[in-house]
């Protein structure tokens, strides 16, 4: 399986989300459960990315896996 990271969308992720949730952030782009993980990336050298948010909302999780704010998207897809 390679190790390079698949774009699952080319957009971000509008997602609700929970303050103080736990949430597992798909880094590989092979889940079927976008944006995030489900285990997909066994097999490779990637590892899902925890992470908590610190007020409940829509926030825009990163489809494109190019980020440099992961998880959040910072409009890298737009010059991929």
């Amino acid at each position: 399986m390679s190790d390079e990271a698949i774009v699952a969308q080319t957009g971000p992720y509008q997602v609700e989300l929970t303050e103080g949730q736990e949430y597992w952030y798909c880094r590989c782009g092979r889940s079927k459960t976008q944006p995030f993980c489900d285990g997909s990336h066994e097999g490779t050298s990637f590892v899902p990315l925890q992470f908590t948010v610190d007020h409940t909302g829509t926030f825009n999780i990163c489809g494109c896996k190019a980020t440099d704010d992961e998880p959040f998207c910072d409009g890298t897809h737009n010059v991929l």
